[in-house]
């Protein structure tokens, strides 16, 4: 799993570009706080090497709850992780 982050000098967003690679898997997606936790708009698209990737818009200077889903299962994935307490478990940490 890799994150590519590319800033954007004149938008307060930040190219954010999350691959996880899963050959075996149907559908990956990520979810968290900068996509309302929701895997609709949070799916990647599946290469011909079996690598999910997707690019995603989100506003910089904040920090971000987040996990991957394989094929319904839940993956954290990250440098650091914050407990969560409605979520009972560990969310990976994205910051831009």
């Amino acid at each position: 799993m890799a994150i590519k982050k590319r800033f954007i000098k004149t938008k307060a967003v930040c190219k954010v570009t999350f691959s996880v690679e899963a050959k075996q898997a149907n559908e990956v997606a990520v979810i968290g706080d900068f996509n309302n936790w929701s895997p609709e708009e949070g799916a990647l698209n599946k290469l011909k090497n079996g690598t999910f990737k997707g690019v995603f818009n989100i506003e910089k200077d904040a920090a971000y709850e987040f996990k991957y889903v394989i094929d319904g299962d839940f993956v954290n994935e990250s440098d650091s992780f914050k407990w969560n307490e409605f979520a009972g478990a560990e969310n990976s940490v994205l910051e831009v």
